[in-house]
Parts: structure tokens; sequence; C-alpha cells
């Protein structure tokens, strides 16, 4: 029942009751929920039945705390308000202070106040009433009574009025919490929105070095916060007086531009900003104003940009940089954005710092390494290979290979005969690849027997056949992310090798008695003795599967095909077993050297590690003692297998001119080599080399260096020293 229905019923010209009127309001203004509806209640129903045709509010803002007067506006019939400014020489301003009521009629209200008179509020005011707005808590501010008709209000009238006064006290209180309460949120909602574009800035400057990647990252959260159209990160080279700007466009379809421009400091809106060190807002007529001064301006004037906000990124003491920001429409910055941005600006100005740190310490770490190329070019060639012994031109030729492929994920097929070191050359490309991190699994594929083959190498699950009592991960599981090595991989039966053709396809296996396909990464190096072309030739071999392993082929050369490495081959072993058996042995007869140079060794460098192990078992002093008398080989005849050899492959031997006899060889004293050798700094072959200026062969002056004591070695030493 509202405040109408009960004046109605009242007899006319009877006043209704304090209990009729009071209750009645009190619960109509229960479900109000703003200060209009309040006035608009109090003016039409109440209003009448107590005697007063006009109410207005004054209460404190809940945004701004300064008081604010509500009133219901005539001429728009909405409610309209006046700030503190505009009634400052009312009582209605003095409520807060005086807390206490005042009424007038219209003649003294004019003449008190003038300036105020005229103001729609109190058009045509013949009575004034003036009270304050108390709970038992707090003061709210007052309300305004005002008469058209009549100069003075009666005792019965201000009696209502007071108690009306309470109940709209009680009223606006809980309106008056719900407005602080909801501006309160939206503070907290701001400074949440506020932490978390600050926070999206900072993590993305934090994670790029690059400009170009930083800008891309941090305007996307500009612009969904701020709404600018353009984000530019601007950087300066002071030294040459260059700037470059890195800025991101955002178009009217939503689509993004990123792009980079490089001019000078002094034709640039940012570098006027970072030489003066002072932020600039420019509206659309200062923007066309400097158009003509600089060109990044005049085009972002022809796009129709309104506002233009540059800010030097300040560290120290130092401008490292400019943030320029960008609005199609005149743009309004509030103290919460203004101060968001300034910190956004010092966070950028810090990574800014730190990547130009960054950028400088490159450029020295780079130009240091250049310095150092020349003297550790032959470091860097073989520092990953400290298990290949050997520096002749044929092994560095393989070595050169291994580099290459190694940074690859490319499947490689090592070719060679029996013990020539084929496993030592798949561990050096797997060391010098990105999956050296993980362990190379190696497998010899002639070793496992054809009937358990295929579960070596995929795996099984339980029960897939008798004697599978759990489930077995195969080498290609046990590899993935990392190399497997198959040797002897032509041995692999010809059932077998359709599904390691598909594993190298399709990087895919299922294991021996499942039906799950289960994805490797394996990086497959397979080895072989063997001629795959002859085993395809005679269908022993698939020929997919050889196209598939031969990606990268390596051929190893036997240790006939590079005899200079066998001085440096037996030396190692030599060292390697003479420490394993608690000997010392520090000379190696020429003679020896010269005799093994000459052998044919059809098992290679393993044949050579073994006869240099039974050597050093049967050396009693400091001197190597081998029989001669037992390596004797016989030179073969063209296409006859060698003696002792394995039968595959079968390699040929060419015969070598035998050693000329001391006799015919020039005298040279020691005196003579150490000097050729100073001159050479310790190279003995080639065509420069001390074996060429004495006239000698190289095996020949390396035997008479070992009789005198002289190594090649102390004379590089001395190169490194007049360096």
């Amino acid at each position: 029942m509202t405040v109408e229905d009960i004046s109605s019923k009242r007899a006319p010209g009877t006043v209704p009751a304090r209990q009729d009127l009071l209750p009645s309001l009190s619960q109509a203004l229960l479900f109000l929920r703003d200060i209009p509806d309040i006035l608009r209640l109090l003016e039409n129903s109440a209003g009448p039945v107590i005697g007063f045709e006009r109410i207005n509010l004054i209460l404190s803002d809940p945004q701004t705390q300064q008081p604010r007067l509500h009133y219901l506006s005539r001429s728009n019939k909405g409610v309209a308000s006046l700030e503190a400014v505009q009634f400052s020489n009312m009582p209605a301003a003095l409520i807060f202070s005086t807390q206490s009521m005042m009424q007038c009629d219209g003649t003294n209200f004019r003449y008190d106040y003038p300036k105020s008179a005229n103001l729609p509020p109190y058009s045509g005011l013949k009575a004034y009433c003036l009270m304050p707005l108390k709970t038992g808590r707090q003061l709210l501010g007052g309300i305004e009574f005002i008469k058209l008709n009549e100069e003075k209000f009666g005792e019965n009238e201000l009696l209502r009025m007071r108690q009306l006064t309470v109940v709209v006290a009680q009223a606006l209180e809980n309106i008056l919490e719900r407005a602080v309460l909801q501006v309160r949120q939206e503070q907290t909602r701001k400074e949440r929105e506020h932490y978390r574009v600050l926070v999206e800035v900072t993590n993305a400057a934090l994670s790029k070095l690059n400009m170009n990647e930083l800008v891309d990252e941090i305007s996307d959260s500009i612009h969904n916060y701020f709404g600018f159209d353009y984000v530019s990160l601007d950087t300066c080279d002071f030294a040459t007086h260059k700037l470059c700007t890195h800025a991101v466009q955002y178009q009217g379809n939503g689509s993004r531009m990123l792009n980079s421009v490089e001019m000078s400091i002094y034709a640039s809106l940012s570098g006027q900003v970072m030489l003066n060190k002072e932020k600039a807002l420019l509206d659309r007529r200062q923007i066309e104003r400097l158009s003509g001064k600089y060109s990044q301006v005049a085009l972002l004037a022809e796009q129709g940009f309104q506002m233009i906000f540059a800010l030097p990124l300040i560290s120290g003491d130092k401008a490292r940089g400019a943030l320029k920001l960008g609005h199609h429409r005149p743009y309004i910055f509030t103290p919460e954005k203004f101060d968001l941005i300034e910190q956004i600006t010092a966070r950028l100005a810090i990574v800014l710092d730190n990547a130009l740190a960054y950028e400088e310490i490159s450029t020295l770490k780079d130009k240091l390494a250049s310095e150092n190329s020349y003297l550790t070019e032959e470091i860097r060639n073989y520092a990953d290979f400290d298990e290949i012994i050997g520096t002749s031109l044929a092994m560095q030729a393989v070595l050169q290979q291994v580099e290459m492929v190694a940074a690859s994920d490319a499947t490689v097929l090592i070719l060679g005969e029996t013990g020539t070191g084929k496993e030592l050359i798949a561990r050096a490309i797997h060391r010098l690849s990105s999956r050296s991190a993980n362990t190379m699994v190696k497998m010899n594929c002639a070793a496992v027997p054809s009937g358990l083959l295929e579960s070596d190498l995929f795996g099984h699950e339980k029960g897939a056949f008798t004697g599978a009592q759990a489930q077995r991960l195969g080498r290609f599981e046990l590899a993935n992310k990392s190399t497997l090595f198959l040797d002897e991989v032509g041995d692999i039966p010809l059932e077998l090798q359709p599904k390691l053709l598909r594993v190298l396809q399709e990087r895919e296996i299922e294991r021996l008695g499942g039906s799950r396909v289960i994805q490797v990464d394996v990086r497959v190096i397979a080895a072989t003795n063997c001629d795959l072309k002859q085993k395809v030739a005679d269908h022993q071999y698939r020929s997919d599967l050889y196209y598939r392993l031969n990606v990268f082929p390596i051929v190893i050369p036997p240790l006939r095909e590079r005899p200079e490495d066998i001085p440096q081959l037996v030396n190692f072993f030599v060292k390697k077993f003479s420490q394993r058996m608690n000997k010392h042995i520090d000379s190696i007869p020429s003679e020896t050297i010269a005799r093994l140079i000459q052998m044919p060794w059809p098992g290679n460098v393993r044949e050579l590690e073994n006869v240099i192990e039974r050597a050093v078992i049967l050396t009693r002093g400091n001197v190597l003692e081998l029989p001669l008398s037992e390596i004797k080989y016989h030179p073969a005849q063209p296409g006859e297998p060698l003696s002792g050899s394995s039968p595959t492959p079968v390699v040929p031997v060419v015969s070598r001119p035998p050693e000329p006899e001391a006799e015919d060889l020039p005298e040279v004293d020691r005196e003579s080599i150490i000097r050729v050798l100073r001159e050479t700094y310790g190279v003995v072959a080639g065509p420069r080399g001390a074996a060429a200026r004495l006239g000698l062969k190289r095996t020949t002056l390396l035997s008479r260096m070992q009789r005198m004591g002289l190594s090649a070695k102390d004379f590089k030493e001395d190169e490194q020293v007049e360096a």
C-alpha cells in the first residue's frame, strides 16, 4: 500500500496521523535503491501530506567525498545535482559543520543568499527549512523543505518533517553504504586489473631481449587495457645517433601490423623525448603542427591519430629509449591510468638497460672468440675426437664428415673393414649431436640369434612367446630421444628388415605380441663391414632399407691406407697398456715402427692394438720388445685373400717399395736435424717439412729421431713460444 492510498482514504480537511504516514513511508523506502527514487517518493507522496512542495537532499559523494545537492529538475523532469562550489554561500553547505536546523521565509532567503536564490532548486521559494540527516552512527548530510504557496511552516508541519527526516536518514544510510561498497569493489577491480596489466607487461619484458619480440608481447596488454591503437618501443644508439622504432599498429578490422624503422635521433619525437628526458602529450592540433618537423608524426597524422603520448625510458640517469602511444580518438587520462603507464615505462627502462648490456657483452664475447679463432683452430677440430687417434688426411676427411652430420638427425651408415673403429666414429657423432645428454644405446646385430633379434630390437609383451615371463622394452624404446647404434646391420635377417624400415620411415614400433603403436624419436647410426650394394644385387638385402640407411655414408679407411697414423697409434697403445700393467716403457725402437708401418694389417687398428698389448706383456725393461719374426706378413697377390684375415671383406694389399739401405741415405748429424726441426716448428712430413729439407724419407727421419731421443712435439712448443 502506497502513501497515496493512505492519503486518499482520510477524511477531507484532516491530516493523517503519524502512525498512518511513517509506517507507509518506511515500508516504501525499503524497496528503493537510489536517491532519485527517494526524492520522487518524498515530493510526490509525502509532500502533500506534510505540507511542502519541494525537497532537496545534501549528501557526501561516495567517490569524491565532497557535498552534493540533489533535486528534481522541472525542466527535464529528471534528477539533477549541484556541486559544493555551486552552493557554497548557502546554509546547505554548512550543514556538516553546524548540524542544526535552520528556517526562513523567501524574502530573507533572497536577501541573505542572493546568488543561490536564482538557482533552479530555489526558484519561487516562499518558505525554507533545513534539517540535518542523522542516524545513531553518523551525520549523512541535510534535507531541505521548500514551500511555494505559504511563507511559513506550521508547528505540526515541522514536527512531521522531523519525523520524516529520521525515516529518510535510515533509508539513505542503507543506500549510501551500498554505494560506498560498490565504489570500493570497483576500486578493487581496477586495482586488480592494474596489477594484472603490470605483471603481464613485466613478465613479457623479462622474457624477451629482441626488441621486435618485446613490443609484440607487451603491445596486446597495453592495447587491451588502455585502448591505444599504436604502441612503439624506440631504442637509440648514441654513438651513431640512430634511433630504431619497433611498432605495432592496430587496424580498424582488428588486425595488427608490426614494423621497424630506423631514423636520426634528431628527426624523431622519441629522440627529442629521450634527449630532454621529458614526456610529451600531443593533441590533434599539436600533431598537425609537429608533422612538418617529424616524419613519423606526419605519418600518424595522415592516418587520423588524435593523440600521441611519448615517454622516455630512463634507467639511472640515462635515457635508454622511449615508449610512444597513439589513439585515433581524443584520449582522457585518469590518474590511475597515468600512474600505470609510468610504472610500465619504469620497468621497460630496466629491461631495456639489461638487453643493451647483454648485447654489449655478446658483442665483446664474439670479438674475443674471433681473435682466438686462429690459435684454437686445431683444438676445435679435434677436441671432440679424443678417442680417435690419427692425423692423416684420410682421417681428417672422416672427422670433417662427422662434424657436418652430427648436428642433424640424419641416419648415418658407417662403412669399413673390421677393426677400423666404426663404434668410435658412432660415439663421436652422438657426442657432438643435440642428443648427447642421453646415453647412446648399442646393439650388435650379428651377436644376437635371429630368433631373438626382433624381441631385442622392438621389445615384447608378457606371454608373447615361450619364456616371455614379463614385458621387455626393446632397444628402440630404450634409445628414445637418443641415438641407437646398430653394428653389423648387414647381418639382419631378410624377414626382419621390413620392420626396421618401418621404424626408420614412420618412427613407430609395435612390441612383439602387442598391438599398441608406440612413437619413438631415435637417431639411427648403422655400421657394417659388408658390401651392402652387392647384397642388394644378390637379393639378400632390401634395396629400400639400404637407401634409408645410406642417407649419409661415412667410409673409414683401413689402416694400410693411412700408415702415417701408425706411429701415433703405437705410442698411444704402448702408453695405455703400460699404465694398465704398471710398467714403465719410454722407448720404441725405430726398426719396430718401420716394420709396423710396412705391415698390411688385415685386422686394422684392432689387430695393431692386440699386437702392441702382447708386446707390452713381453717387455721386461723400458724399451718395447716386439719379436719382429712373429709379425711377418707376406704381401698378397692381387685378388688373393690375406693370410690370417677374416673372410669378409677381402682387401688386397698394395706392396710398398723397400726402404733404402743405410749406406744409400745421406749422413745427417744430430745438430742438423735439430736445426731443421726448429726451422719447420716440428713439421716432419710434407713438401716444406724437415724430411724434405734433409733429403730423407719421413719414416727414416722419424726412426733417426727416435734413436736420438728427439720428439717433434718439443719443437712445436718452440713455435708457441715465438708466437
